[in-house]
């Protein structure tokens, strides 16, 4: 009895050391002007077949993207060098016969060339990787620890990631407490420029690759620093050793929250030396979409999206995002919170910061009020379905889906504007939706994380009424949004739209009527081809479709650069009569001018906001 005893200790002893063997990577790239960058893995065995497996999608962005697909050259070996067998079981796992060795190494060539932030990037001059897309492990292991060890070629000099450095001190060689860690910890590696700066007594670093002289680098770090201190007294400090803001200058668009760290991408004509502050992208929803050429605004709303990240998804999180399952889609009704809250708080933060004026802050909202109410989908699809249906919805959009989905970006974005007053007016201007936001974080960041009634409970505990009717319409139907209370609050106003006449050509008179035909074009080379025909249009009813190119009005050839213009001449209340190519076809369709009642969704101060209504707005965004 007592041998077995001993032998069930020593069995118990091996599988807890096994447990804790790290799986060790080595990233390598022997050519990296052709995309391609080489994996080594060496993994604890021990057992005759172990099955490895790779990552369908990374967190943050809810899309299944098939990494397994860019792997090529998989082999497996002993550690004396010895060929495996091995076979592929899946789409993303490999079953190896490790023939009893206690390590396996298995290496393969990932290729990456996506630009995205969800992606893998490598070329000639730098590198920028995510977990998901590049690492292998053991099925049933991710709670093991990781080691990666990057050889860099011979003209890159620097690394950064958000992993701790090996204990060894060595060169680019990191650690990761579990595959969690391992997968939402990015790399970089290259020469790119690093401007770093501290946060109470915290060491971040903004690595701005493809920085050059038009993109003032000490200067977009010191308002970056603006952001972090604002965000720091929110939340009342910093969860973290350090922070990496990876600032892919290459052109594209996009970010991608991290741990304690953020992938962007933008343009390096984004922030130059000159005093510029254009508005946003009309229609552009923060984390989706990067800065356009010379919006020094729009990059800093990305900086401060991602950044709130840090607390709202990566910490205060749903309850089905983590653990995760990085084989299949897991589901969640709450990104209005976790997405849409964000998207409120990326402008109210720089206005807070004093990196933007109050104006800029209610263009901005103004701008999510006027998506949201003019996408039809809004009356189909509620903000929680949305959300659950992420995974198969809002990364593929298309021609048909402003008819019958709203983004839970958008919408969250508003709700969390509309929140926000209500707590304020509950608690008469005693607490806000800051508030809420501490207290879930309390609650819910060490747990398991919040499901919609534990969110919905602790805003109603700190606005001391229930609000869950509200909650219930706001998120569950599809009923229009009351903004009434808002308003009132703060002593705002929708701008007033005069309505239209016809156009005469005096430099004084009323402008055309604006018809509302619902559709949208674009010019394809002098076609004018239809892209979107929005439900409530004239156009829908009429039965014009996608695709469709118009060619002329009432016979008069219409150009693109003509278009909508050219119906200013036509009376409301008539038709005209639309000559269209479909299919090389030529087909006449009748379509009715309709001029609806104008709306503006314009946000401005009352002229006669009381000057209580004036502190309440000042209270808002902490003038």
């Amino acid at each position: 009895m007592k041998q077995l005893r001993l032998a069930c200790v020593f069995i118990l002893f091996v599988l807890v050391a096994s447990a804790q063997d790290p799986v060790r990577y080595t990233l390598r790239f022997p050519a990296p002007h052709t995309h391609y960058l080489e994996v080594e893995a060496d993994i604890p065995a021990g057992r005759p077949r172990v099955e490895l497996y790779m990552a369908v999608w990374t967190p943050g962005s809810y899309l299944v993207r098939e990494y397994a697909r860019n792997v090529e050259n998989f082999q497996a070996a002993s550690p004396d060098g010895r060929a495996l067998n091995w076979e592929k079981t899946r789409k993303n796992r490999w079953a190896v016969e490790t023939g009893g060795a206690p390590r396996i190494r298995v290496r393969y060539s990932v290729y990456a060339h996506e630009p995205s932030v969800q992606g893998n990037w490598v070329e000639a001059a730098f590198a920028m990787l995510n977990g998901a897309p590049n690492f292998v492990t053991i099925v049933g292991a991710d709670k093991r620890p990781y080691e990666v060890k990057i050889e860099l070629p011979a003209t890159w000099k620097r690394t950064m990631t958000g992993m701790k450095e090996h204990p060894s001190g060595a060169p680019h060689h990191y650690v990761a407490a579990d595959f969690d860690e391992l997968l939402d910890c990015p790399i970089y590696a290259g020469n790119g420029p690093i401007h770093e700066f501290e946060v109470e007594g915290k060491k971040h670093y903004l690595v701005n690759q493809g920085e050059g002289p038009m993109w003032d680098g000490p200067a977009s770090a010191r308002d970056v620093a603006k952001i972090v201190a604002e965000f720091a007294r929110m939340w009342g400090g910093l969860p973290y050793d350090k922070y990496v803001f990876f600032n892919m200058l290459i052109e594209a668009g996009g970010g991608l929250e991290h741990r304690n760290s953020t992938w962007m991408n933008a343009s390096k004509w984004a922030y130059g030396n000159q005093q510029e502050q254009a508005p946003p992208e009309p229609g552009a929803t923060p984390g989706q979409g990067g800065a356009r050429r010379g919006s020094r605004t729009s990059w800093l709303g990305l900086v401060s999206h991602e950044y709130f990240h840090l607390w709202n998804v990566k910490r205060l999180r749903p309850v089905e995002l983590g653990p995760f399952d990085y084989e299949n889609e897991n589901y969640t009704r709450s990104l209005w919170i976790s997405e849409g809250f964000t998207s409120y708080y990326g402008p109210l933060a720089l206005k807070r910061a004093g990196l933007t004026t109050r104006e800029q802050f209610l263009r901005s909202m103004s701008q999510a009020i006027s998506q949201l109410q003019s996408t039809p989908g809004r009356l189909v699809q509620p903000v929680e379905t949305s959300s659950f249906d992420a995974w198969i919805k809002h990364y593929r959009p298309d021609e048909n889906s402003p008819n019958t989905a709203i983004s839970y970006y958008t919408k969250g974005q508003v709700i969390g504007m509309l929140l926000d007053a209500r707590v304020r007016k509950a608690t008469n201007g005693a607490k806000g939706l800051d508030d809420v936001m501490r207290v879930a974080f309390d609650r819910f960041s060490k747990t398991k994380g919040f499901t919609p009634a534990d969110f919905r409970r602790a805003a109603s505990d700190v606005a001391g009424a229930d609000l869950n009717p509200w909650f219930v319409t706001v998120l569950e139907t599809t009923q229009e949004l009351d903004y009434s209370e808002m308003l009132d609050w703060y002593g705002l106003r929708f701008r007033p739209e005069r309505s239209r006449g016809p156009a005469t050509g005096d430099a004084g008179a009323a402008a055309a009527p604006r018809f509302n035909t619902g559709l949208v074009t674009r010019n394809d080379n002098g076609r004018l081809i239809v892209t979107n025909v929005r439900r409530g249009g004239s156009g829908y009813d009429a039965g014009i479709n996608v695709n469709d190119e118009i060619i002329a009005v009432n016979d008069y050839r219409v150009r693109p650069e003509q278009w909508p213009a050219r119906l200013d001449a036509y009376k409301p209340g008539t038709s005209v009569t639309l000559l269209l190519a479909r299919r090389d076809e030529l087909i006449r369709i009748e379509l009715p001018l309709r001029v609806d009642p104008p709306q503006s969704w314009t946000l401005e101060v009352r002229p006669d906001a009381s000057e209580e209504q004036k502190a309440r707005l000042k209270a808002w965004l902490r003038e």
